[in-house]
């Protein structure tokens, strides 16, 4: 196990514990968190006795952790009950499991556990300091005085941890034209076919359909038919804002 001595306090961050076993992961997800504004990487441990010992040492230090990102697969342990052994120590951590384990009923206890945030491996580093954003606003949203927190205020930081995670787009798709067409379909009254993309947006049939039949995917708009017109029948695309 190791620890980032002297860094991360009330002030200067949120800390945040890497509990991996293996170690090229382990070491990416470190490097991602010094890479996201706000976080400071406090440690990592690779197996769940270490991340326990860690946890106690940091908080006798004075420096206690903030944010655990937890895989769910550890030599030792499995993370779940890591959790709640750190529950049960009185570790007042959050946790966000990065784990290859999809099952829901895993996913269901793991929120039992103050798991706020799943992130499945592989991801991207997009994907991962999105997570970590939303996880700071959470905080943000409830860290104004010590009294009753407001209904507003526990929407507000609830729905932050919901927000929702840009999926990255599929291969050939770029984040400028695919603007470009939302755009034009969110001015439009009427549904609106791959054509009348085309003409608007400066991109070939073929383009055009594939970005629509992605924001139809998205459900960003609603496709149906377009019939009236000789021959095979043409889809058309509904902006659902």
């Amino acid at each position: 196990m190791s620890a980032a001595k002297g860094r991360g306090s009330a002030t200067s961050g949120i800390r945040v514990l890497v509990v991996e076993d293996e170690p090229i992961a382990a070491a990416a997800h470190a490097a991602y968190v010094e890479r996201v504004p706000g976080f400071v990487h406090a440690g990592t441990a690779r197996d769940g006795a270490s991340a326990l010992r860690l946890a106690g040492e940091l908080a006798a230090a004075g420096e206690p952790v903030d944010l655990v990102l937890l895989d769910m697969n550890l030599p030792d342990l499995h993370g779940l009950d890591v959790g709640r052994r750190m529950r049960a120590a009185g570790h007042p951590v959050d946790i966000i499991a990065i784990t290859a384990v999809r099952e829901l009923p895993v996913v269901r206890r793991a929120i039992s556990v103050g798991v706020v945030q799943y992130l499945i491996k592989p991801f991207t580093f997009a994907a991962f300091a999105e997570r970590l954003e939303h996880y700071r606003a959470y905080r943000e949203a409830l860290a104004d005085g010590a009294g009753p927190a407001s209904q507003a205020a526990v929407d507000e930081a609830l729905a932050a941890l919901r927000a929702p995670v840009a999926r990255p787009l599929p291969k050939g798709l770029s984040a400028g034209t695919l603007e470009a067409v939302r755009d034009f379909l969110r001015a439009k009254a009427a549904p609106v076919s791959a054509s009348e993309v085309t003409e608007a947006v400066g991109v070939s049939r073929v383009t055009a359909r594939r970005y629509l039949e992605h924001l139809a995917e998205t459900k960003e708009v609603t496709r149906s038919a377009r019939y009236g017109a000789p021959g095979r029948p043409e889809n058309e695309y509904r902006w659902n804002g």
